[in-house]
């Protein structure tokens, strides 16, 4: 275990701010790629996801902004939204360090205008999808011409998501003088070309077989289109996880899984590329806050997945890629804890059974789906409630202006309140479910930095 403290290139304000953020040791991958990183070398890196890679690009770019010169100096381009807005959220907190460091998302499903008018005092670093960045750029309100480190965070995903042609042509607006990063779950031969092509002799990081996951406990189960359902009611109200991600093929089933579940008064939402932006960004919160218990969603929809614990993982339908199995099911064993992983089988995916075990290079464990299908059904209601406030980032208001209202003016008491997430316009608090219709009625009279903030529950 090594100690952030013991790089030396990282200020005393730096490594302070880490020692808030409870990052004390590096993980395997931040040891390995960042001396070179804050040397200004380009790294590329094979990391699975919950590794740590953002901090470890994250640091990386904080370390090489002049915060003095309101110039884009950094550009991370991801393949989704949902990451977008992760690996953002992750590089303000890094941020915490020192003052006045701009950060802006650039996606799509969002008003161009708005971006704009934000792009008119540039930001010192742009985290945003390959679509909506080439977009400004021909546009001319987005310039990179002094970019000093460009991270493609997820490459193999953004490959995958066909933004290759985007990719190198937002590359072409930058300075071919920058350091460039390039973070990889898989490493296809696609990947090494690109590396090649956009990197000048990269230092190569792989922290482990992307196979090896000796803390998750896996179960199968052989279980007919017909019985998953059934099945997967009698998982949720044998095990009553706190929290579970339920992987999908298609967007059409994570519709139906998920009103299948709330008629058996199971908590879930789905999640998919269908939603609009802003009810992608509720489900997500409501997830997060534990004001939903379980998700079901598309893998493209839940790459970047920002939950710290997650109790199970269930695969609805194996995914036909072994890689992508071993990422669905890795985000339930994040940093050395323990997960547990659920797949039904049916008959028609025994070859991509037979394929991952080849790929695991173990022996898959199979239980009999009847202690499933047989189990009564139990309620699973999540124990938050999610209130929304007008009035975010835009506003100035900071998750201590909200606590305190609610624990002053409110009457309500610290543990009585939840995670509070903050977007540009609006605010979202997690509050226990009991206690929803009261604060409602509180929120009503309660100022927040002095002025009335409308609320409402968000379902």
């Amino acid at each position: 275990m090594t100690a952030f403290s013991t790089l030396t290139q990282l200020p005393a304000s730096q490594i302070a701010n880490l020692n808030e953020l409870g990052y004390l040791a590096m993980t395997p991958i931040q040891a390995a790629s960042l001396p070179a990183i804050l040397d200004g070398r380009d790294v590329r890196a094979q990391a699975k996801t919950g590794s740590g890679k953002t901090a470890a690009f994250g640091l990386g770019v904080m370390h090489r902004l002049d915060v003095s010169r309101y110039v884009t100096q950094s550009l991370v381009l991801c393949p989704t939204r949902e990451l977008a807005d992760q690996v953002a959220k992750e590089l303000r907190r890094l941020a915490r360090f020192t003052a006045n460091i701009k950060i802006l998302t650039l996606c799509g499903g969002q008003p161009m205008g708005a971006q704009r008018d934000s792009l008119l005092h540039a930001p010192h670093i742009v985290v945003g999808t390959p679509g909506r960045i080439l977009d400004h750029l021909k546009r001319e309100t987005l310039n990179v011409e002094e970019v000093t480190t460009l991270v493609l965070d997820e490459a193999d995903r953004m490959l995958e998501m066909g933004f290759r042609d985007d990719i190198d042509a937002i590359i072409g607006y930058c300075p071919p003088q920058r350091q460039t990063l390039l973070f990889s779950a898989t490493w296809p031969e696609d990947i090494a070309k690109v590396s090649q092509r956009v990197q000048r002799d990269p230092l190569t990081v792989e922290t482990g077989d992307v196979s090896d996951l000796p803390s998750i406990e896996q179960t199968f189960y052989e279980a007919g289109s017909r019985e998953k359902m059934r099945a997967l009611t009698g998982l949720l109200s044998l095990h009553q996880p706190a929290s579970c991600v339920v992987f999908c093929n298609t967007k059409r089933e994570c519709d139906d899984i998920a009103a299948s579940l709330e008629n058996a008064q199971i908590s879930a939402l789905a999640l998919h590329g269908d939603l609009e932006q802003r009810e992608r960004d509720q489900v997500l919160v409501r997830f997060a806050n534990g004001s939903c218990r379980v998700l079901v969603a598309t893998d493209v929809a839940a790459r970047g997945l920002d939950i710290k614990s997650l109790a199970m993982v269930v695969n609805y339908q194996l995914s036909f890629d072994p890689e992508v199995h071993v990422h669905r099911i890795g985000r339930t064993a994040r940093a050395g804890e323990e997960g547990c992983a659920v797949s039904l089988v049916a008959p028609d995916e025994m070859a991509r059974a037979h394929a991952l075990e080849d790929f695991l290079q173990q022996r898959l464990n199979w239980k009999d789906v009847g202690e499933l299908t047989s189990a009564a059904t139990k309620p699973l209601r999540a124990e938050m409630a999610t209130v929304s406030l007008d009035g975010g980032r835009k506003a100035k208001i900071r998750p201590g202006d909200i606590l305190g209202a609610l624990t002053g003016d409110g009457g309500l008491t610290g543990e009585q309140v939840g995670k509070i997430d903050i977007a540009p316009t609006v605010a979202y608090v997690a509050i226990r479910q009991e206690l929803v219709r009261k604060v409602m009625q509180q929120l009503q009279q309660v100022k927040i930095k002095g002025k009335s903030c409308r609320a409402r529950l968000v379902k």
